[in-house]
């Protein structure tokens, strides 16, 4: 595949408040795949937490499993997965099968985690998520890529193992890395295929980590990657006081449920505050506006940051599925055309 210069993609939060039915909230989101499919995206995502008291959410590999036969075309992330929480054959085969499926179009996109209920429900602990990652990330890789794979790690033992389905891509699926700290850019840098770009730090944090990862990059004789993704919380409408208007409640609930989850304690000192007031909160981190706006914002990040591929969250919990629809609509036909003109 030649991808264009900004390939876009829709993220699936399917974080849906308590008491809500969630077989209507599924047959939106499958909707919600539908459409970004039509529509033109290049990629669907979705994420994966545990225990997401005060919301409710679809596991991430049985969705994916059925967004393969409700798709045909868009390239299906599995972003992220809580590597560190598993062990890596059921991983590897897990997300194998998903890749056959869906006839190869499957990117895996992995990260530390940082909540202590989901830690100590899977019988491990924060100490421990570097290293388990590392091990779980090169054993996913190697099952892929190896007919058998024999490793002693500190939480499991590959011996003479053999991954029971092989990817469709070859020689293996995208390896993305979620990174917010400055060591785990640094990781991804060693370990990925890409670094996947957080949608929670400003512009002038990103901005100061791309120049580490280009660095550490260089120093591991390493190249940019071709496809450099990035997530971004971006809402369009007709004007920008519309646009504010309809998605800030929607927005500050999502961040404020971060903040008591503690995402803020995997950010980078200084920019590490999600209890802030909308307004704050929003200056450098959030694009919403009218799609011209937002597509020279769009713009900006490709040139400033080198990002390739723009992972686009449009919808937060309690939303109605008319508004997501109709961002979804307006920025397929107004702001994805004008950014590719303007690369």
């Amino acid at each position: 595949m030649s991808p264009s210069p900004m390939q876009f993609g829709v993220i699936v939060r399917s974080q849906i408040p308590a008491g809500e039915d969630l077989q209507l909230h599924l047959a939106a989101q499958i909707e919600q795949a539908r459409v970004a499919e039509r529509l033109g995206f290049d990629s669907f995502t979705k994420t994966s937490h545990y225990s997401t008291r005060p919301l409710q959410d679809f596991q991430q590999v049985p969705f994916m499993a059925r967004l393969t036969a409700e798709t045909s075309r868009i390239r299906l992330n599995a972003g992220i997965v809580l590597l560190s929480l598993h062990k890596p054959l059921d991983i590897a085969e897990q997300f194998a099968t998903i890749d056959v499926m869906s006839r190869g179009r499957l990117i895996f996109s992995a990260a530390l985690g940082y909540r202590e209920v989901e830690f100590k429900a899977f019988g491990t602990t924060q100490k421990e998520r570097v290293r388990r990652f590392e091990e779980n990330f090169e054993a996913v890789r190697r099952l892929w890529t190896e007919d058998v794979v024999s490793m002693s790690a500190s939480h499991f033992e590959l011996m003479e193992a053999s991954c029971s389905v092989m990817p469709h891509q070859k020689p293996r699926p995208p390896m993305w890395m979620g990174a917010n700290a400055d060591p785990a850019i640094r990781r991804a840098a060693r370990i990925a295929d890409a670094w996947y770009v957080n949608p929670h730090n400003r512009l002038d944090t990103i901005e100061r980590q791309v120049e580490l990862y280009r660095r550490a990059l260089d120093e591991l004789g390493r190249p940019f990657p071709e496809e450099f993704p990035l997530r971004r919380e971006i809402f369009v409408a007709p004007t920008r006081e519309e646009a504010k208007r309809i998605c800030a409640p929607y927005l500050a609930e999502k961040y404020r449920v971060y903040d008591q989850w503690g995402q803020g304690n995997a950010m980078p000192e200084g920019d590490n505050d999600l209890s802030l007031e909308f307004d704050e909160l929003a200056e450098g981190r959030f694009l919403f506006g009218a799609p011209d706006e937002v597509a020279e914002q769009i713009i900006g990040f490709h040139r400033r940051l080198g990002a390739t591929h723009m992972i686009v969250g449009f919808q937060w919990p309690g939303m109605p599925q008319n508004q997501v629809l109709e961002a979804m609509q307006l920025f397929a036909e107004e702001v994805m055309p004008k950014v590719r003109q303007g690369l």
